[in-house]
């Protein structure tokens, strides 16, 4: 398995290693100690899988509290997934790292805690793996605006399709600072 940073270095593109001959490939999606020995610690607690078509935006999702750490992977189709800094006090405040997840490049991204996360569908369909380190909580759940013109994603496509909850995201500059995590050195 190879490892990535991102602009931010607490995201992390992980590449796991294909086993593979003429009959067809093994991928080990996840081992603990080997992730462990990468540099990510998480004691994951729920698994989610979501299916979407072509040109559906999920996000930018987050939970405070109750935070919940991400390792995201698509098991068919492609997407552009996002991780947003929403940490308050952070030096990446605002910032974002932007990664093509697919079934061909088995590629992996790692959403820290504090950060807000959301993909769109770039391929046909996508069937989206999540490894949670919380459980999820509703009642702690924000979404962020998709499109904030203060962070300024790059998305590959503007024509999406959202649900009503996303449609109602608030900007990061507007949302309330109660609701969003904090920064701490000891990460």
């Amino acid at each position: 398995m190879t490892v990535r940073p991102t602009a931010i270095p607490e995201v992390l593109v992980f590449e796991p290693k294909l086993f593979g001959d003429p009959r067809g490939f093994f991928v080990p999606l996840f081992n603990a100690r080997d992730y462990e020995a990468a540099g990510l610690r998480a004691e994951f607690v729920q698994d989610n899988l979501s299916f979407s078509t072509q040109g559906v935006l999920r996000g930018l999702h987050f939970q405070n509290p109750g935070a919940q750490g991400k390792l995201v992977s698509v098991l068919q189709g492609e997407v552009f997934d996002v991780a947003v800094d929403i940490r308050l006090g952070s030096p990446t405040f605002g910032k974002w790292v932007g990664e093509v997840l697919s079934s061909e490049n088995r590629r992996q991204l790692w959403i820290p805690e504090g950060f807000a996360h959301g993909f769109v569908v770039t391929g046909e369909s996508a069937l989206f793996h999540y490894k949670c380190s919380a459980y999820y909580s509703p009642a702690t759940e924000g979404t962020v605006q998709w499109d904030d013109p203060d962070i300024g994603i790059d998305w590959p496509m503007r024509e999406v399709s959202l649900s009503p909850k996303d449609e109602a995201g608030i900007s990061l500059a507007n949302f309330p600072r109660e609701k969003l995590p904090v920064f701490s050195q000891v990460e």
